[in-house]
């Protein structure tokens, strides 16, 4: 099993998300952070699930519309480490609602 961390500019992703959330008066919005959480957590037992991105990096697409988010990885095999570098929303990554 992959050990899965997460970069510290991740936490300003999280502080951003909500304060986005708060501004559009989501109900709890923490659970939000949590769903993103859990969703990362898959990249433990399947760290190349995620499409790969140019360079090494891969993509891990999480939920969809309002509740879309990505998250920027890295795996390192060697290591047997996930390292997540960002968090966005769909619609800030560049991704347009269906």
């Amino acid at each position: 099993m992959s050990l899965v961390e997460l970069a510290p500019e991740v936490l300003g992703d999280f502080d951003r998300i909500l304060a986005h959330l708060a501004e559009h008066e989501v109900e709890d919005p923490a659970s939000r952070i949590d769903d993103i959480i859990a969703a990362i957590g898959v990249l433990e037992r399947n760290p190349l699930i995620g499409r790969p991105r140019p360079g090494e990096n891969r993509e891990l697409v999480i939920g969809r519309g309002s509740r879309g988010y990505v998250a920027l990885y890295r795996y390192l095999p060697q290591a047997d480490l996930v390292l997540v570098l960002a968090v966005r929303s769909q619609r800030e990554a560049g991704y347009s609602p269906p």
